[in-house]
């Protein structure tokens, strides 16, 4: 990798921890680099939704380009009922840098293995559900071949079902991602994005989303990312009790004391993992 590559990407998280997913347009040559040096936690380019079909051929190729240059980073790209899908496949194995592909309108486990048998049986697929079929085969989706984490496509969802975007009318579908997550042994899934409204809008969004268990969010807006990586990672204090209380229940000889030790020092084990690949350090 050149100097130039090597500087590209300054803020990397690993994708199984990865919190903020910026989506970036594929004919957008010129923001490959800047979103690369974002706080993003990973970029994800996009040859799907974002690109008119006289230019998905183009869009394929200059992201093919940037990542064999050196850049790093997951693909969005179009779902199997569109002859799309094979070109993306086809022109992607094999590619360096590769971290994953992001698979628009999943809507059967079977669409994720044949998606990553196509690439290989190599490359990670973060399978984007975004209609009713989809979030209604999560856990399907979740334990098949190939997929690496759940995300969630409010955009297309609410078009499909009608449904707003208010929480409450969110909550089934995000739900039902979490608990597919859980059963696939899977980390969290990655919520949908935040496109109106400020930062405190989008800090509420991303609050709601981690106490319904998702673990990232999807963003348009690099600016997103500071305010989505702060809400979704643990912060000091709970990182200072879990070291506490793993230290406590070491020290103790690991003997459960009453029923809500084991559930507290999953919680901590979980608080101390998310905190470590985050950097976070206790007091």
């Amino acid at each position: 990798m050149t100097a130039e590559a090597a500087g590209r990407q300054v803020h990397i998280v690993e994708p199984k921890y990865a919190r903020t997913w910026l989506l970036v347009n594929a004919t957008r040559t010129d923001l490959f680099d800047v979103a690369a040096r974002s706080r993003a936690d990973q970029v994800v380019l996009d040859i799907e939704d974002a690109v008119d079909p006289s230019h998905k051929d183009s869009a394929r190729a200059d992201s093919i380009a940037w990542l064999a240059a050196g850049g790093q980073a997951f693909v969005r790209i179009n779902d199997v009922t569109t002859p799309h899908w094979r070109d993306d496949v086809d022109a992607l194995k094999g590619v360096p840098n590769l971290l994953g592909v992001m698979l628009a309108k999943t809507e059967a486990g079977e669409q994720v293995e044949a998606t990553w048998h196509a690439l290989g049986g190599a490359v990670p697929v973060v399978a984007l559900c975004e209609s009713a079929l989809g979030i209604e085969a999560a856990r399907e989706i979740a334990c098949a071949q190939g997929t690496f984490r759940l995300a969630f496509g409010s955009g297309d969802y609410r078009r499909d079902t009608g449904a707003s975007a208010e929480d409450m009318a969110m909550a089934y579908p995000r739900t039902k991602l979490v608990v597919a997550s859980a059963i696939g042994k899977l980390p969290g899934p990655i919520d949908g994005p935040t496109t109106g409204g400020g930062h405190p809008e989008l800090r509420e969004a991303s609050g709601v989303g981690v106490a319904m268990g998702m673990m990232g969010k999807l963003c348009l807006d690099a600016e997103q990312a500071y305010v989505i990586n702060e809400v979704m990672s643990p912060n000091v204090s709970d990182a200072t009790w879990a070291r506490d209380f793993i230290a406590d229940f070491e020290r103790s000889g690991g003997v459960v004391r009453d029923g809500s030790d084991l559930p507290r020092l999953g919680r901590a084990r979980r608080i101390q993992e998310l905190a470590d690949a985050y950097g976070i350090r206790p007091l």
